[in-house]
């Protein structure tokens, strides 16, 4: 994405997290309907309709609803929109607003109906302030693309349209049977042109409240920088009866106390705690809880280490000489040495870090895309994958499911060393190889992290060949050089585990194409370069083949199975070229809650779900904490409902093409 998703994970640490209602000590219910929650990174705006950052869009997400949500089971169910069709073609799709759509101010007062053409004014106004998130339709929306570029000037010839008050309308360039699932996102939201235009350059401050209009489940009531945030149930809305807290509080968590959320859970009434089993106080509350203790389901977010092809600063280094840093430069751009360093790392070592050893499996990713974030004739997109690098040698034995410990291979890591070390050589490199990865240094798990992916490396590949340089820096610095750098120049590391992503829209270009050479918006954090520059070292590790695999995919609209077969081609290109190494995803962790099991909205992309506790629409209070018995029993009666509701509204979808 922009700065977007990748973003949006980035700057979220697999930290104990604690969410819950304010209440009483002990095991006792909760005393009120408030959701507590933490938070690790102030928003910077409140700009749902060009951010790309989810400090901003976990936030907004809550205040700003689009025309479809999600409900419990992964179903696009209406929001703003109370019905929907698509055109025969595929290319125009119509949504008819809801009467009782209402604008309300910070205080709950109504402002105004939300028409139709609040989504044109929406979509026209982050256009022109050049969203982050354009990318989602810069070239699905029939002429933005042409409006965008300023081959054309008026927006009135762009593909979205107000029919009338209650219909908008979108013509897409091409057929997107996906499209539906990026209407949670907020570049399509809508917004109220006058009260944009009485805002001015004010709209969507982080510190004002009264700087938005709301249409949402929740009012924000005040952000506090590094403090809190605090939201109340907007009583108005138009189904309040689905909203089931009247409060949410947000508390900011700086990452050092992580036994911080489960002491409040056992002492003030969190409603939920993720538990660590590093921390001091693990033990003690395993065993407190030990009939409580539960895992969630497996989320879409990729986290991963990002190689810095062109990297051009270097304020936070080890490195002494000019030679050393030459040198470090020609080893990422060695494909054998990416690869080496793919297989170096221990996993399982680096996700016990958070997880403990009995659950760091579970938190295994060995793709990019996730194995079975979508599926052809029987075949996960993993078992694609799988079939593309069949002839390659280095992925023999290699299982790309999720959960699967099969990447961490020292052998093959010496193996594919030696062979880079020789053509490294031949080129005058110096080794040791030095590469500096920065960390939070406030953030204890985050450090954790670090130190078992430096010792891995440094025992599967000798430190008299490859070290990693700890640069531990403030939280603000390590974002600044990572998440929130604003161009390649201020991206300064060798390597980062400060990269993630989590999918906008289901499809596998939402991972994909985010790292387009030319055209992608997170080139810079994902591998140090801003798109369209850096050609020497894009040419050098071979990203325009990478390009062109996802243009020919993208362009295959008409057969679902040879568009995801393309895909994988593309993603098989990726993890052979291991200028990406996946590690993990952030969920599932041991956790304890009074949380009604799978009452949240479920998503696998987008921006109104997910299996963490960050949509609170829906989510329903337990006056107890829940067993894990409960839990399993629930999951199993979700997973069947969800099997049978999913199966009910793919058949329903014929129904909306007129």
């Amino acid at each position: 994405m922009k700065k977007s998703k990748l973003f949006a994970l980035a700057g979220v640490t697999l930290l104990a997290a604690g969410t819950l209602a304010a209440c009483s000590g002990g095991s006792k219910s909760s005393s009120s309907a408030t959701f507590s929650y933490i938070y690790e990174t102030d928003p910077d705006n409140l700009n749902y309709l060009t951010t790309g950052k989810s400090a901003t869009t976990d936030l907004t997400s809550n205040l700003i609803d689009g025309l479809l949500e999600n409900d419990k089971y992964g179903n696009l169910i209406p929001s703003m929109a109370e019905d929907w069709s698509v055109s025969k073609d595929g290319l125009t799709y119509t949504y008819k607003i809801r009467k009782d759509a209402k604008w309300y101010t910070s205080e709950g007062e109504e402002y105004a109906n939300v028409k139709a053409q609040d989504f044109v004014t929406g979509l026209k106004y982050a256009v022109d302030n050049k969203s982050a998130a354009l990318y989602l339709v810069q070239n699905s929306i029939k002429g933005l693309n042409d409006y965008v570029s300023g081959a054309n000037k008026d927006f009135s010839s762009v593909g979205v349209k107000a029919v009338d008050d209650r219909t908008v309308q979108y013509t897409l360039e091409k057929p997107e049977t996906f499209w539906n699932s990026k209407t949670t996102m907020g570049i399509l939201a809508p917004v109220n042109e006058e009260f944009l235009k009485s805002k001015g350059k004010n709209f969507a401050s982080a510190t004002d409240p009264s700087s938005l209009l709301y249409n949402g489940p929740f009012l924000l009531k005040s952000l506090t920088a590094k403090s809190s945030i605090e939201m109340a149930k907007n009583t108005a809305y138009w189904d309040k009866d689905n909203v089931h807290f009247d409060a949410v509080k947000l508390t900011y968590f700086d990452g050092q106390d992580i036994d911080t959320a489960v002491r409040g859970f056992d002492e003030s009434g969190f409603s939920r705690a993720v538990l660590n089993p590093n921390s001091g106080g693990y033990k003690k509350y395993a065993s407190k809880f030990k009939d409580n203790l539960v895992y969630g389901l497996q989320d879409s977010g990729t986290f991963l280490v990002g190689m810095n092809i062109d990297r051009q600063s270097y304020n936070h280094t080890s490195k002494t000489t000019d030679a050393q840093k030459s040198s470090t430069k020609k080893a990422i751009l060695n494909k054998d040495f990416r690869q080496a360093l793919t297989f170096a790392i221990d996993r399982k070592a680096y996700t016990a870090q958070v997880n403990g050893k009995d659950g760091a499996t579970k938190l295994l990713r060995s793709l990019f895309v996730p194995s079975d974030f979508v599926q052809s004739e029987g075949k996960s997109f993993g078992d694609m994958v799988t079939e593309k690098l069949a002839d390659k040698e280095e992925w023999k034995g290699v299982n790309f499911k999720d959960g699967q410990d099969s990447l961490y291979n020292p052998e093959k890591a010496k193996a594919e060393f030696a062979k880079a070390k020789e053509a490294l050589q031949a080129e005058g490199v110096e080794f040791p190889i030095h590469l500096d990865m920065p960390v939070d240094q406030t953030a204890t798990s985050k450090v954790q992290r670090v130190q078992s992916l430096k010792q891995s490396i440094e025992n599967s590949l000798g430190k008299e060949n490859v070290v990693v340089d700890i640069q531990q820096v403030s939280q603000d610095e390590a974002n600044n050089i990572t998440y929130f750098a604003e161009n390649a120049a201020q991206e300064d590391w060798d390597i980062s585990n400060n990269v993630g992503w989590n999918p906008d829209y289901q499809d596998p270009s939402t991972y994909l194409d985010v790292i387009n050479p030319s055209k992608g918006e997170n080139t810079r954090t994902y591998m140090g370069y801003d798109a369209g520059q850096s050609k020497e070292a894009v040419a050098a590790v071979g990203l325009d083949e990478y390009e062109q695999l996802i243009t020919d995919a993208g362009k295959e609209t008409a057969n679902l199975n040879t568009r995801y077969e393309k895909y994988a081609a593309a993603q098989a290109w990726l993890t052979d070229s291991a200028l990406l190494i996946p590690l993990n995803s952030q969920y599932p962790r041991p956790n304890v809650q009074r949380l009604v099991p799978f009452s949240a909205p479920y998503a696998v992309s987008g921006n109104k779900g997910g299996v963490e506790f960050k949509h609170y629409k829906y989510l329903e209070p337990s006056k107890d904490v829940v067993t894990a018995k409960e839990y399993e029993k629930a999951k199993e009666k979700w997973e069947k409902e969800r099997a049978e509701s999913n199966k009910k509204a793919q058949e329903e979808l014929a129904s909306h093409v007129k």
